[in-house]
């Protein structure tokens, strides 16, 4: 016997209200990237008139074409892919070690060391930024991958994020397998880590994302155009006319697209990560 379906409810007048803030929100967020990819659409003239107007009048792809014609675009594009995998791969890495080695190991001058940690978070990189230079300079990693790669790999906040992860986990756990004569290195990869997926996974994605969008640093510390990354190689896309608009658009949806592709498939373990890092109460 099939029951009736039941009338839907009308909208309270809140819920209009935050449907329509939220579209208007949303608006706005998307406006940009829409001016973005009309304005890849436009021919270089048409970008650069006054007033500007959104759609173009003729539609084209010619600053697409010339991007990957006269840029180094597949290079840039590449050399973004390996730094921002091998910096992930090591912050995740290092931050689960000392994030694990904080929260649960006892020694000498742990104080201190958090203390050297949570200063950290109040540094900005770039004020950073000379120091690694002359240190990088030094040790001949200047126009290298490693010269890219190495000074981002030790983030305070990730060490924090798995710090405060790491202190909620049941310590009866620990105690059992140790019990059961299990080591502390093996405890730490068979039972830690897999709990910890939702963490690892939200620092991970940060990671990325900071690391695909860092301009400063590898501005700096690279002066090879075949080692330039996305951001650094965007920006040199001019000519004796000046910036070159409608392939510059083009360059910024194209380093931006994976960016959303990781946002769109991971976004629930960046939800679940912050909810399970500690950080949501304070």
């Amino acid at each position: 016997m099939s029951t009736a379906a039941q009338p839907r409810k009308p909208w309270t007048p809140s819920q209009i209200v935050l449907t329509l803030l939220g579209t208007a929100v949303s608006a706005a967020f998307l406006a940009p990237f829409a001016w973005a990819l009309f304005t890849s659409l436009k021919s270089e003239t048409e970008a650069v008139q006054v007033p500007p107007h959104w759609l173009p009048e003729d539609w084209t792809g010619q600053a697409w074409k010339a991007l990957f014609e006269t840029g180094n675009i597949t290079n840039w594009f590449v050399n973004s892919v390996v730094v921002s995998v091998c910096v992930t791969s090591v912050v995740l890495l290092v931050s689960a070690l000392a994030g694990y080695g904080f929260a649960r190991t006892e020694f000498r001058g742990k104080s201190a060391l958090m203390g050297l940690v949570m200063a950290g978070l109040m540094i900005s990189p770039a004020v950073l930024g000379v120091p690694l230079f002359t240190t990088v300079q030094q040790m001949g990693m200047v126009d290298t991958y490693w010269g890219m790669i190495l000074p981002q790999c030790a983030p305070a906040a990730m060490v924090y994020i798995l710090y405060k992860f790491f202190q909620g986990i049941p310590r009866e756990l620990e105690e059992a397998a140790f019990i059961d004569g299990a080591g502390r290195w093996r405890v730490f990869f068979t039972i830690v880590l897999p709990l910890s997926r939702p963490s690892l996974a939200a620092v991970g994605i940060f990671t990325f994302i900071a690391s695909w969008n860092n301009f400063l640093w590898p501005y700096m510390v690279t002066n090879n155009p075949d080692l330039m990354t996305m951001p650094n190689g965007i920006a040199t896309v001019m000519n004796s006319y000046g910036i070159q608009w409608a392939q510059l658009m083009a360059g910024g949806l194209m380093a931006g697209l994976p960016l959303i592709i990781v946002f769109v498939f991971f976004q629930r373990q960046i939800v679940a990560g912050v909810a399970h890092t500690g950080l949501a109460g304070q």
